[in-house]
């Protein structure tokens, strides 16, 4: 991100090595929330090495993703369908600020959480928004994340991809 604030950090999921993301309490049927916390905790632990984050309190949350828990709304879409009612987890999981908010809450970011669904290309979006937050005085340092998860083609579950970086702190001119 040239010419942008400065990188401090960056994580992808999935890395060499990885399998599933870890499950997050609350978050149920899809891997989308797994993995935004999963990458989220990567890149935050490379800044931080452990929580909370010392300089959390104006570090803001940017979730970019153009459709959001693709999983989740295709359960609910087949549930409805079928008669039936999908359970009260799937409307809390259902807003993607949700888990923003969970990884907020876990590391002790205190800025705004903003989440975006891109009109061009989501990592320019995203740091656009970003750089937007920090020049405006609403947030230090940025943790950006983009997460998608490719249509459900019936094959393997390494599907869905994300990276998060952590953007600003330090002196701005």
């Amino acid at each position: 991100m040239s010419g942008g604030p400065p990188v401090r950090a960056e994580a992808s999921w999935p890395e060499p090595g990885d399998g599933a993301p870890p499950p997050v309490p609350g978050f149920v049927h899809s891997d989308f929330s797994p993995l935004v916390a999963a990458v989220a905790e990567r890149c935050l632990s490379r800044a931080y090495g452990q929580r909370p984050a010392p300089d959390g309190g104006r570090t803001a949350v940017v979730l970019v993703t153009a459709d959001g828990d693709r999983d989740s709304a295709a359960h609910v879409r087949r549930t409805v369908a079928a008669g039936g009612r999908p359970g009260p987890l799937f409307f809390f999981q259902s807003v993607p600020n949700s888990v923003a908010g969970h990884v907020a809450a876990r590391w002790g970011l205190g800025g705004p959480v903003v989440c975006l669904a891109p009109t061009g290309d989501p990592r320019r979006d995203g740091a656009a928004e970003a750089d937007l937050l920090l020049h405006d005085g609403d947030a230090d340092a940025v943790l950006l994340v983009l997460i998608e998860q490719a249509p459900d083609d019936g094959g393997a579950r390494d599907r869905a991809r994300a990276v998060a970086v952590l953007l600003g702190g330090g002196d701005r001119p």
